[in-house]
């Protein structure tokens, strides 16, 4: 997908465009995703608003600014929302949306439905989702694969479920060395450095969530261009390479799961990576994941919702008592898990407890050659607000608004 840079004028996008996109049926597939949600005004900071109310088959768009949950954003960021550059988390993070009334977590929550709105993009119905399978049937969501299965089985399982498991890519001698690379690593992480995620336990600890320098060791370095890895890759509906990282040291990303985290982002919510902005120039892109140790629910596993990278879809913690709870593999070392950007995923916290090693996993990603980062800045960027290292969970940025 491109971005749509033409300029909208904001009086004429809602009394004459997006009218007619609701008619064309935008609205019915909104209004299937707004039945439990208030209403929704954006206000410009250069004047004017307008208000979006959810009815039972249809939303009303209305003058003003008479709405449960208000958000002022410049003219330029709401054309950013409109084409899917900017999105709410990554402008709140960034201090660069306001929400003025109401609770800013609820602008989320309308996400998928703006998406409806604008794009006629359906808002993910776990009941309504089609997974066929090549030749007739149903996939079963947590099939895995092996290197040697048939690449069409393949192909069509990730580009129809959004996401793929497959085993024993890389050997245990192979994931020793990423190991070692790993520790080092985490030897290395200072609070502060930007490149490293911290938070707190339950004893109030200090514990290293991930570091995102993990191409500054040679064998990590490698994975991206790894033939396996390569083979993997090309899988996907359109051609796509390896990102180019921020840095030399950057492009692969080790993941250290603790149990009881109580502050900080260790335990990822239902998100889409492309939930910070940019979907529209860097999408499609695909994420993997290379297990080195075992990642299972007590470990902390890595879940996907089926179907969902085709659907709007808001976040929510993983552990919520709506959250679904996804597809998951118990993967050993050497396995890997790749899924599209757009798809909805979730890393939950551990459920064991005083075990001696719980989930760590290299990650790194493939995009389309042209992709860059919107604004040119890296989504590690925006999320380091403090200089303890230490990534606030949104709702708390969310109420800091």
């Amino acid at each position: 997908m491109t971005a749509n840079l033409e300029p909208l004028d904001f009086q004429r996008f809602h009394t004459e465009v997006l009218p007619d996109r609701l008619r064309s049926g935008n609205g019915v597939l909104a209004a299937a995703g707004a039945r439990h949600l208030g209403s929704l005004a954006f206000r410009r900071q250069e004047g004017g608003a307008y208000t979006y109310r959810p009815h039972e088959t249809r939303i009303e768009i209305l003058p003003g600014d008479d709405a449960d949950t208000v958000i002022e954003l410049s003219d330029e960021i709401w054309q950013n929302v409109v084409n899917e550059l900017d999105a709410a988390a990554g402008l709140l993070y960034g201090g660069r949306g306001r929400c003025i009334k109401g609770k800013a977590l609820a602008w989320l929550n309308w996400e998928p439905v703006l998406r409806a709105m604008f794009h006629g993009r359906p808002v993910y119905d776990p009941h309504e989702v089609s997974l066929p399978a090549r030749g007739g049937g149903i996939l079963n969501p947590e099939q895995t694969f092996r290197p040697e299965d048939p690449r069409n089985d393949m192909a069509h399982f990730l580009n129809t479920a959004g996401y793929l498991f497959v085993r024993e890519v890389f050997t245990q001698d192979e994931v020793t060395g990423f190991l070692a690379e790993a520790r080092e690593l985490r030897h290395e992480a200072r609070q502060g450095d930007k490149l490293s995620w911290w938070g707190k336990d339950r004893d109030g600890r200090e514990v290293l969530c991930r570091v995102t320098r993990g191409a500054a060791k040679p064998r990590l370095r490698s994975i991206p261009d790894e033939p396996r890895m390569q083979a993997l890759k090309d899988l996907a509906e359109e051609p796509l390479q390896h990102r180019v990282p921020p840095s030399s040291e950057e492009g692969v990303t080790v993941i250290f799961k603790h149990p009881e985290m109580r502050e900080g982002l260790g335990d990822l919510p239902w998100h889409r990576d492309c939930g910070m902005g940019g979907h529209a120039i860097i999408c499609p892109s695909l994420v993997a994941s290379v297990f080195l140790t075992e990642s299972t629910p007590e470990t902390g596993d890595l879940r996907m919702l089926p179907g969902s990278w085709k659907a709007g879809c808001a976040p929510i913690d993983a552990d919520h008592a709506r959250a679904p709870a996804g597809a998951c593999f118990a993967a050993n070392p050497g396995d890997v898990s790749l899924h599209y950007g757009d798809t909805m995923h979730a890393a939950p916290p551990p459920q064991g407890d005083g075990l001696d090693c719980y989930r760590i996993s290299a990650v790194t990603g493939y995009a389309r050659p042209e992709s860059r980062p919107h604004r040119g800045r890296h989504y590690n960027e925006v999320l380091h607000r403090r200089e303890d290292g230490q990534i606030e969970h949104l709702s708390r940025v969310a109420k800091q608004d």
